[in-house]
């Protein structure tokens, strides 16, 4: 007996695909989107890149860094620091502009001042690029500050830190104290150069303005609110 053009039996199947191609389908869109991903980070990424590798890698004229390069960069721990008017605030606040840091009892010797001074006075000559530097104090001991040295240092952070949890992130070199050195943060967060102790003002301020040349396309002053 012939079947019935209706029957199950004679109904034929062309173009069904199957479950294997359909999961290939799916992997090919998967690694597509990873591919998206990965140049949209390089896009972000790339001028941090371009000069941190301008400033590391490419050296015009075979010059030199006066201060010395930290490797691997220490990113500004997560501890807490206060305000001179008492107020708590994370350490990590300091991002997202580049730092000149001093470390010094709250008592400010002689030494003590100096640094200070020289950390205005080199923020100062960076004429219009000033405003992409913070001068910071980071300040040590159970002193309280006088109405002298407040009034000496409103224009810079002046923030008071437990020196066991500082010398945790920032360090001297041998031979050396903490107090000793001027310190250089990046906008990101990373301290990345010391100079030396007894540090030559001109010589720190050429590698503060090609620091700041090299990263110029990326960073701007200011902290975003």
């Amino acid at each position: 007996m012939s079947q019935t053009p209706d029957e199950p039996l004679t109904l034929t199947v062309h173009s069904l695909p199957g479950v294997g191609a359909e999961n290939a389908s799916q992997a090919v869109n998967s690694r597509s989107g990873r591919w998206k991903m990965l140049l949209l980070f390089l896009v972000c990424a790339s001028p941090v890149i371009a000069s941190y590798f301008t400033y590391y890698v490419v050296r015009p004229e075979g010059r030199r860094n006066y201060g010395e390069l930290i490797d691997p960069q220490r990113p500004i721990p997560s501890i807490t620091a206060t305000t001179v008017d008492g107020k708590t605030v994370p350490l990590t606040d300091l991002k997202d502009q580049w730092l000149l840091i001093s470390v010094a009892d709250s008592t400010c010797n002689e030494a003590c001042q100096q640094h200070l001074y020289l950390q205005r006075q080199l923020r100062e000559t960076l004429g219009r690029e000033k405003d992409r530097l913070d001068w910071v104090w980071l300040r040590t001991g159970a002193t309280e500050l006088t109405p002298v040295l407040r009034e000496a240092t409103a224009a810079a952070q002046v923030l008071h830190v437990d020196a066991a949890l500082l010398a945790g992130w920032l360090e001297a070199a041998p031979g050396q104290r903490i107090e000793d050195h001027l310190y250089v943060v990046d906008p990101i967060g990373n301290w990345m150069m010391r100079f030396p102790a007894n540090v030559d003002p001109r010589q720190a301020k050429r590698d503060m303005e090609r620091l700041l040349r090299a990263s110029a396309f990326w960073d701007k002053a200011g902290r975003a609110s």
